[in-house]
Parts: structure tokens; sequence; C-alpha cells
């Protein structure tokens, strides 16, 4: 049995929800409290047993491989000023075994297209795919390490799961199938963004994923779809011709960071579970007169 080593990051896109404020910054570097998401989803993804994060990134994202790589300037200047904690924070963003590679994405064609880019680095191996803007919050097993033991029990790919309000269903993939537990199902059908009158269920494909190298061969052969892009999910539903697949709701709370009230949600109450400012956080909110 192959274990999940690598996890796909795409990272290319423009983030235009958030303009002006990523016009120049990346959308996957702005910050929950202390931390950019993107971190969050790196951190996510070491925990479970991943030791190679691929980004698939674009021209205006150079923030992310810096962020990850080493400061030289920060870091002695940290030292010399005898702030060692934050010198720490930075030096410990990623365990040194972790290994990151970046491949550009010429063309922001969709999110198939930009999970099929890892493909020459992927190779026969099963891997998981993350979606930093979905930030997933569990105090005991992430998202993505609840998948991986999922995966270990069935062997096939794995897609995370949310139940959603019925008028929301046009907003993301909707699966529908056979219940096997209160968690996984058996994917017997998936649709990209239908309405709620055609959606076969109102359970969501979110931001997680494992997936078998099959995918490579769907995504090769896969037309544009939803929103004239290549739909992860268009290739899934003919992968799931030739392999059975299975839907995993997670245990956990999600923040959709891709639109500004996520976005803020995340930011409270991250910030009041933040180890150093959680108690004056808290006090600061009771103190508006809302």
């Amino acid at each position: 049995m192959k274990k999940i080593r690598k996890a796909v990051f795409p990272v290319a896109g423009l983030g235009t929800r958030f303009l002006p404020a990523t016009k120049a910054n990346p959308k996957e570097m702005l910050p929950i409290v202390d931390k950019p998401l993107v971190q969050y989803a790196a951190e996510e993804a070491v925990a479970a047993g991943i030791d190679t994060l691929i980004f698939i990134i674009g021209r205006n994202k150079r923030a992310i491989p810096d962020h990850f790589d080493k400061a030289y300037e920060l870091e002695k200047e940290l030292e010399e000023n005898k702030k060692m904690s934050l010198l720490k924070s930075v030096q410990e963003i990623l365990p040194p075994e972790v290994n990151c590679i970046y491949i550009r994405q010429s063309e922001a064609l969709g999110l198939g297209h930009a999970v099929l880019c890892a493909d020459p680095v992927i190779g026969d191996e099963p891997f998981a795919v993350i979606l930093a803007d979905d930030l997933i919050y569990n105090e005991n097993e992430n998202c993505l390490q609840q998948m991986v033991s999922a995966y270990e029990e069935y062997q096939s790919s794995i897609i995370g799961a949310e139940l959603v309000p019925h008028d929301e269903t046009h907003k993301y993939g909707i699966m529908a199938g056979l219940e096997i537990s209160e968690r996984v199902m058996r994917v017997d059908e998936i649709v990209e963004k239908p309405t709620p009158e055609d959606a076969p269920s109102d359970l969501a494909v979110v931001g997680r994923y494992i997936l078998t190298p099959g995918i490579f061969e769907k995504l090769k052969t896969t037309q544009k779809g939803a929103g004239g892009e290549i739909q992860l999910t268009d290739a899934i539903a003919e992968l799931r011709r030739d392999e059975k697949i299975y839907a995993y709701h997670f245990e956990g709370k999600r923040y959709d960071c891709g639109s500004k009230l996520g976005y803020l949600q995340a930011n409270v109450e991250y910030g009041l579970m933040h180890e150093e400012l959680g108690k004056d956080f808290k006090e600061y909110l009771k103190s508006l007169e809302i």
C-alpha cells in the first residue's frame, strides 16, 4: 500500500474577490491572525504525514516561495536583537525534512488544470490536494489526517465533503451515493455547481481531496466545464466510471476564506483561540456596542 506522501496546493488563482488587497499579494498569503492561509494548509499536510509540498503558482505568487524559504537577513536581525521567540517562529514554519516544489501554471485554466500540472512530480502515487482558502479547524485530528485514515481503509480516492444549504448548491460540486457509514459515502454521482432544482443532494465537495494517479489521464481529456474552466469535479466524475470513489464527511469547522465574510469569521474565531491574544480580544469584543 502506497502512503500519501505528496500534497498539491493550487495557489495560482488571482483572488479577485479580495481586490485591491490581492493586486500584488496572493490571497493565500492573507493572514488569519498571525499566519497566512497557505501556512495553515501546509501545517495540516505535514501533520498528516506529507513530506513533499507541491505548489502550483502563477507569475504573481513569488511571496509564497519566499515565505517558505530561509530569510537570512531577517533571522540575523532577530537573533541580534534577542527576539528568540520570533526567530523560532520563522525558522520552524516547516520541518527540515519537508520538501517544497514550485510549478508554474502558465494559464489560469481551472482547478483541474492546476492539478494536472503536478503530474510529472506525482508519478504513480496517490496524493492529496488542499485548497488553502478552505480553512478547516479541528482541535484533535485535522481534516487531512481523517481522510488519510479513510484512504488507508478504502484504498480509493477520498473527497472531503460537507452538507451545505440547498439554495447554495450552485457554488459547489455536489455528490450523491450509497452511505457506507456515518461519515463515508460511496460516490455514485458528482456534478459541478448544479442549480438547486438539479442538485442530487446537499453534500458538497470542499477543498480537500485524496486522489489516485488515475485522475491524470482523465484530466488530460476533460473539456472545459462550468465557468469555462477545466473542472476537477468533471474529471472525478469520469474516474468514478473506472474506480470506486468515496466522500468523507469530516469532523471540524470549515471557514470559507475565499469569501470576505468567511475570512472575517475565521480571523475573529482564531483570534479568540489565540494563546496570547484570546483573552484580551474577547474582552475587547465584549466592550463593543454592537
